[in-house]
């Protein structure tokens, strides 16, 4: 490329000058401002699903005895857990009767909200431009505000996958060990989190190699590579490899106080493989199509329920996969960049489609990639549209598009939270299930002796939870996969298809006390020792004025 050609590229791409930042510095705390608005609201009014209920316990096992131990069949890593911790203490809750819902939500909401503050880790890559665009969107993107609100490991491991990309970028571009240190922590954490690492490694060494490829096939890039401070990247992997090496041992081993040993953790992590592609297989009650992801994304609808679509989306991300293979990309990006997460985010895509095995939260990781991409395509329309009536127009598909994903982002968060209507709700507890444990626990406080009051839960196949979570604070709960020898307790909650006839057995000490809604189309019933009900039931305020 002749020089004053590249001169010509460079001043179209600058920046504009102070207005330009001062702008810029203004969306950004419109977009944070956005995003806390979609995500702290009544954080903790949704019922727990059972999977963050699980987590839910094993935290509070964490907080209270200072005990975490990996389990390679089940769970996941234990970042979740460790870095939950800082933020249960700030809140002052020391035990798990203290700890609420909420909290433990704000974990995942200060991951879904770093995505957004991360974003400079793709500066020089993506173009300012679309930096601003991807920021929006994952403000208002339906599944990351709705998973933001969720306490699981997803959003921590599109977090650190994202951290150590955007390291790697950095590096690639000016050789300073510094930034290989970030990446290599951040893959270590990676593998703390969550055992499908394995896929965003697998998605990335395959970009890796089809960018290189490419750029072999095809002429030079137009765009130079930043600065070289250092001739020994080598070196530098090596030292960020044995740092992501003790990040992740460090995880494991419980920070070196793991009950079977320092190393029990460690290699823990590498058994867990076996059962888990044994689940990939297809060994697993969520087995689904190939297209499960995308019919969530593209078009959701369910009978009397709103239509949920993040199509805006993926159409601008195709747009910004094509900009991938031309020779520029708008606001100062590096195609070399954009082609490598285009094809990160294809191969991603693809493996997690492949798989039989199927959670919605799963999607996180690759679409993730989308927006970033959709941000490159938000751009490269803005730049091929050059008069103001243009602009115009295209200012208003855009502010549109947006507009619509924050309803949709605000009915998926507050409207239809537990609702089989929203795509991001999967087999999740029913809010009717809220009303069992609060007559559970109101019999609790009637109850002479309240420590001492016994509940007995059984479940076809152990399916009780997230009750364990809910009942955390009673000391006599038994929990069990079929009718014990002996059914009768204060409180028995059974699944409506192995209840027993606890009232006819008892001569009417026991009596039925309603039908709840566990989760869609499974249902638990309730039987109460008469006399503490009566109890219970005689100090609830008239119906007209309290909640029963």
């Amino acid at each position: 490329m002749p020089k004053s050609a590249a001169s010509a590229s460079v001043k179209e791409s600058a920046p504009s000058g102070g207005g330009s930042r001062l702008w810029g510095g203004v969306l950004l705390v419109l977009m944070i401002a956005l995003a806390l608005g979609l995500r702290l609201p009544r954080l903790g009014a949704r019922p727990m699903h059972a999977d963050e209920s699980v987590h839910a316990l094993k935290f509070v096992t964490l907080l209270e005895q200072g005990k975490y131990t990996y389990d390679p069949n089940e769970f996941h890593g234990p970042t979740l857990y460790y870095f939950t911790l800082p933020v249960v203490r700030l809140r002052g809750e020391r035990t798990s009767a203290q700890v609420t819902e909420a909290t433990l939500r704000l974990t995942p909401l200060l991951f879904g909200m770093g995505l957004i503050l991360l974003l400079p880790l793709a500066s020089g890559g993506l173009g300012r431009g679309a930096l601003l665009g991807a920021g929006a969107l994952l403000a208002v993107s339906p599944a990351m505000v709705y998973y933001s609100r969720y306490y699981i490991h997803e959003l921590l491991l599109v977090v650190f996958t994202w951290v150590a990309i955007g390291a790697g970028w950095q590096y690639l571009r000016v050789r300073r060990l510094g930034w290989m240190l970030l990446a290599g922590a951040a893959l270590g954490l990676m593998h703390a989190t969550k055992e499908t690492f394995v896929f965003n490694l697998a998605a990335a060494a395959a970009a890796g190699a089809g960018a290189w490829l490419w750029g072999r096939w095809r002429p030079p890039e137009t765009i130079p590579a930043g600065g070289r401070s250092s001739r020994r990247p080598a070196k530098h992997l090596a030292l960020g490899v044995l740092l992501a090496a003790a990040v992740s041992v460090l995880f494991f081993s419980s920070f070196f106080t793991h009950e079977k040993g320092v190393w029990q953790g460690p290699l823990d992590s590498l058994r867990a493989y076996l059962p888990w592609i044994q689940r990939a297989g297809g060994e697993s009650p969520h087995v689904h199509p190939w297209y499960f992801y995308l019919e969530r994304l593209g078009w959701w609808h369910r009978p009397e329920g709103p239509v949920f679509t993040e199509l805006f989306v993926l159409a601008l991300a195709g747009i910004g996969m094509t900009t991938g293979f031309r020779r520029r990309v708008p606001g100062g990006g590096d195609v070399r960049f954009v082609r490598f997460l285009t094809l990160y985010t294809l191969a991603l895509t693809a493996i997690y489609s492949v798989i039989a095995y199927k959670t919605p939260w799963c999607l996180l990781g690759f679409y993730h990639g989308m927006i970033l991409l959709a941000g490159v395509g938000g751009a490269t329309l803005w730049r091929a549209v050059r008069s103001f009536a243009g602009r115009a127009a295209l200012a208003g598909v855009l502010l549109a598009g947006g507009l619509h994903l924050t309803v949709e982002a605000r009915r998926a968060a507050f409207v239809y939270a537990a609702s089989p209507k929203n795509p991001w709700v999967y087999a999740h507890t029913s809010p009717d299930l809220l009303r069992l444990v609060r007559r559970v626990l109101g019999m609790a406080a009637h109850h002479p002796h309240p420590d001492q009051m016994v509940v007995k839960v059984m479940c076809p196949g152990g399916d009780y939870w997230p009750l364990p979570w809910y009942f955390r604070t009673l000391s006599h709960v038994g929990y069990y996969a079929a009718v014990p020898e002996d059914p009768f307790a204060d409180a028995v909650v059974a699944g409506s298809r192995i209840a027993p006839p606890l009232d006819d057995l008892s001569n009417k000490k026991w009596i039925m006390a309603g039908y709840y809604e566990q989760r869609p189309k499974v249902f638990v019933t309730l039987y109460a020792r008469f006399a503490l009900w009566k109890d219970y039931i005689e100090s609830l305020p008239p119906p007209d004025e309290g909640e029963e």
